[in-house]
């Protein structure tokens, strides 16, 4: 599907309080075939998500930071991977040393999960995902772990004001561009 279809078939699915407020935007290097184009999608003419980003690994490294120093966020730690890091550290490690080693392996996974979820989206990747979210129901969308889907999802005429208002305690653990949205939309009610 090209570029210009796909836009206007997504920008036909927002509710009518963000109509003309979101926008996605493409570029496309017709003389550099080998360059991706790059994606973002902007509001009130700001470019909010912007996908291709080269600074990276400093952005992961400053979510992972922001993981770990917010008391907010309880990731639980299993037994097993404990007893994991036990086996690594060939049981030299003290008990409660051993939890916190754990609890930083998660937060650093948790972190690079964020990430990875946006970091690397180009054009063709955007263009996946929005094909996907136009052929899938809005609720598989809501579910899913893509924060591509999720803000697509929100911005969604299909999803009514109930359903935004229900979802309030399910945003606190997404990706803080996906409640950013959220929030856009909840202004809008």
């Amino acid at each position: 599907m090209s570029w210009s279809k796909l836009k206007q078939q997504l920008e036909s699915f927002l509710c009518p309080a963000l109509q003309g407020k979101v926008e996605y935007r493409a570029t496309g290097y017709r003389y550099l075939p080998d360059k991706a184009g790059l994606c973002y999608i902007a509001v009130d003419k700001k470019n909010v998500l912007h996908m291709s980003d080269k600074t990276t690994s400093i952005k992961w490294y400053q979510t992972e930071q922001e993981i770990k120093s917010d008391p907010d966020i309880r990731i639980p730690i299993s037994e097993e991977e404990i007893e994991a890091v036990r086996k690594e550290t060939k049981g030299t490690v003290p008990e409660d040393r051993l939890r916190v080693i754990a609890r930083n392996r998660k937060m650093a996974e948790y972190a690079k999960e964020l990430l990875l979820a946006q970091a690397a989206l180009s054009k063709s990747n955007f263009s996946g995902v929005a094909t996907k979210f136009l052929s899938t129901s809005i609720e598989e969308s809501m579910e899913s772990n893509d924060i591509l889907l999720n803000i697509l999802a929100l911005v969604d005429r299909r999803v009514g004001k109930k359903r935004i208002l229900n979802m309030a305690e399910k945003m606190k653990g997404k990706h803080p561009i996906v409640q950013y949205f959220y929030e856009l939309r909840l202004r809008t009610l």
